[in-house]
């Protein structure tokens, strides 16, 4: 297993290039290769990885583009290096997931109570018996109770309660680049005092919490984190990354910025999306 050293750019700048939110005042409350720490973490836990993505926007009523990208990529790393992978999203996910699985399982989480989901979330866990739980781009509850997009907006009706998973889980990782996703309770009394972070931020913690720019771009590090302990490039080429984006906008959804079918993701073109592709690439092929 190869080791990840720091004499040129990390993982971490990269995910947090082009910072647009605020995610980099996160920063010093992480271990400076909190990225790297999270992709040793899933490479040791052998096993079974539950996969949670999918963040709904209420206009126009589907999902964004940033989250099954990044969970695709670590997926498909995991994949290669013999773990199992299941993902799980509510019914809004199911169409973009589903079809893009490479054969690993996709679960769908139902929009029921909490007692209920509890129940579901436990009799998961108890019937997988994952070694880890992943969440990348995956609004998480607030102190108040419910779910909030960027904009302030409640959509917990539009929301499955997959936190539980984690709340249930002792081995979790948490992807996230606006302060209200899972694994952002982490830093939930730092989240606001940041500027541009959420005042109620969320406060479903994960055992370790990835921050990035765009939540995609905290999935690819943690392939390329997982490429360097591996010995071998597992990250998406150029080519499958822009097939997958287009093929998300085909389905139906939308930039999470602009809230239109465009192939971009957070305001962020495709091209900007491919130059994290290729740095991220060009520290992988450092490192081993």
């Amino acid at each position: 297993m190869a080791t990840i050293n720091s004499s040129h750019e990390t993982i971490e700048d990269v995910i947090l290039s082009h910072d647009k939110r605020g995610m980099t005042g996160l920063r010093p409350y992480l271990s400076p290769d909190f990225c790297t720490q999270a992709s040793k973490f899933l490479y040791e836990r052998k096993g079974t990885i539950f996969i949670v993505t999918g963040f709904y926007e209420i206009v126009p009523k589907v999902i964004e583009t940033d989250g099954p990208p990044g969970a695709l990529a670590v997926g498909k790393a995991l994949l290669q290096i013999g773990h199992k992978v299941v993902y799980i999203v509510d019914k809004h996910g199911m169409p973009f997931l589903e079809p893009e699985s490479g054969g690993a399982e996709v679960i769908e989480f139902p929009f029921t109570t909490d007692e209920r989901s509890k129940k579901f979330a436990s009799k998961l866990l108890k019937q997988y018996e994952p070694s880890a739980v992943l969440a990348i781009e995956r609004c998480s509850v607030t102190k108040s109770g419910n779910y909030l997009n960027m904009s302030g907006q409640d959509i917990s009706a539009y929301n499955a309660k997959t936190d539980y998973l984690f709340q249930l889980h002792q081995h979790t990782v948490g992807v996230g680049d606006g302060g209200n996703e899972i694994g952002m309770g982490k830093l939930s009394d730092i989240i606001p005092t940041v500027p541009n972070l959420p005042q109620n931020p969320a406060i479903t913690a994960s055992t370790h919490l990835v921050i990035a720019s765009v939540s995609n771009w905290g999935g690819y590090g943690i392939a390329a984190g997982l490429s360097i302990l591996e010995g071998k490039d597992l990250l998406n080429s150029r080519d499958d990354e822009t097939d997958i984006i287009n093929r998300m906008v085909e389905r139906g959804a939308v930039d999470g910025m602009h809230l239109t079918r465009i192939p971009s993701v957070d305001g962020f073109t495709l091209e900007e999306n491919l130059e994290i592709i290729d740095r991220l690439h060009n520290v992988i092929q450092l490192e081993i």
